[in-house]
């Protein structure tokens, strides 16, 4: 992984919402916790502007951070995020500790190329209708990618690409389909035209 994400938190001991309102209003920070690995969780605050700065990076979401709480490093990944309804303020996140020999659950961010190139789109005039934007997915640490690709190249008129189609990295696996065949959805497909028959319905006409 590239990019190295890291940032500076402080224990908090006043807690409630009250707390948490008064920390966002007054302080400008960033009301979170830190769980996991078998340790007592940790309140924390983190300045609004520097991970409101890290979250415009996609990478910040499926990528291993480094928090320094008050000075002391800790190897996390956000796990939970709590936006405001109206306004551009994050208020609350959760991390979640991960330890190098331990498998984690990430959300990893789903990038589809050769949209331009996909035969479905460019011969048989279709639109293509993404049904999964991220991909549930289970690997160590440091096999956690920033991203996974879809080739969409050679997916035609009325067809589908699978999770269980989708080529993963060295070492990582999908959530989804360790509950079964059942539970591998559609993750991308090609739609026919309006009136025009596709493999899969046939009947249109």
């Amino acid at each position: 992984m590239s990019n190295a994400f890291e940032l500076n938190a402080t224990v908090r001991a006043d807690l409630g919402k009250g707390a948490s309102r008064r920390l966002r209003r007054l302080a400008e920070m960033v009301p979170a916790i830190i769980y996991g690995e078998g340790k007592p969780a940790v309140n924390i605050s983190i300045p609004h502007k520097d991970i409101q700065k890290a979250l415009t990076n996609e990478a910040f979401y499926s990528h291993i951070i480094t928090l320094h709480v008050d000075g002391k490093p800790e190897q996390v990944v956000i796990k939970a995020l709590q936006r405001h309804p109206a306004k551009p303020r994050i208020m609350h996140a959760d991390f979640q500790r991960v330890s190098a020999d331990r498998a984690i659950v990430v959300a990893v961010p789903l990038h589809f190329i050769n949209e331009d190139k996909c035969k479905g789109v460019k011969i048989g005039g279709g639109s293509i209708i993404k049904a999964l934007n991220e991909l549930q997915i289970s690997c160590l640490p440091q096999d956690l990618p920033e991203f996974i690709e879809v080739d969409l190249s050679d997916l035609g008129l009325g067809e589908a690409i699978h999770i269980s189609q989708i080529n993963l990295p060295k070492g990582v696996s999908s959530v989804d389909l360790a509950h079964g065949h059942d539970s591998d959805n559609s993750v991308v497909s090609v739609l026919a035209p309006r009136g025009i028959a596709s493999a899969d319905n046939p009947e249109k006409k």
